[in-house]
């Protein structure tokens, strides 16, 4: 499997509550929603429909997770609600309790075990890894060499700071662009693969 990872991110880097107001203020963050002036259903709603249709697993962070899992239920009965619904789905979590995966086809990945389970799921045969958000354990996996490719939605905002996916450890991690598209509202959906170090 290829973990894939898909991001709304600012112009500035920043990956934080780009769908609503109360979707995360950690750090006083007030900017949350940041992304909605820039949607549009073929550029951006594409990229998004495009990434989940060539899952086959989803992965997640434990914020993230519960963001999803307290919203997507509620919309069952469209096609892309569904999907996302009846996929199997990952956790990275220390803290959540088995009765708490309330969302369907959950399991959680203790956080102490999960680069090695990750690694594990990466080395099965099928379709792509998905991991949306998420930006701690994006971080971490960008760290250890477990991301296949990045898919970046790049919104034409600057939003002063907030949560990154980049690692700062000072590593060179070189990356091969796939490919770019730009909306008419200036958003930059580019997508990146890993390349050996030149």
């Amino acid at each position: 499997m290829r973990v894939v990872v898909s991001e709304f991110m600012s112009l500035d880097g920043v990956v934080q509550a780009p769908g609503g107001p109360d979707e995360d203020k950690d750090g006083g963050f007030a900017h949350g929603g940041w992304s909605h002036p820039f949607f549009d259903p073929d550029v951006v709603g594409g990229a998004f429909s495009s990434a989940l249709e060539s899952a086959e697993e989803l992965l997640f962070g434990r914020r993230t997770w519960q963001t999803m899992a307290a919203a997507w239920p509620n919309r069952a009965g469209g096609p892309f609600a569904d999907r996302m619904n009846s996929m199997p789905k990952h956790v990275v979590s220390d803290t959540l309790k088995e009765t708490e995966l309330t969302w369907e086809n959950t399991t959680r990945i203790p956080g102490t075990t999960a680069m090695e389970e990750i690694r594990e799921l990466r080395g099965r045969a099928g379709g792509d890894l998905l991991v949306m958000g998420s930006p701690t354990l994006v971080r971490s996996l960008l760290t250890e060499g477990l991301v296949d490719e990045l898919r970046l939605i790049i919104m034409p905002v600057l939003v002063g700071g907030g949560k990154s996916i980049f690692p700062e450890d000072g590593g060179l991690r070189p990356l091969a662009l796939a490919s770019t598209v730009t909306s008419s509202a200036g958003v930059q959906v580019s997508t990146y693969r890993p390349v050996a170090d030149r």
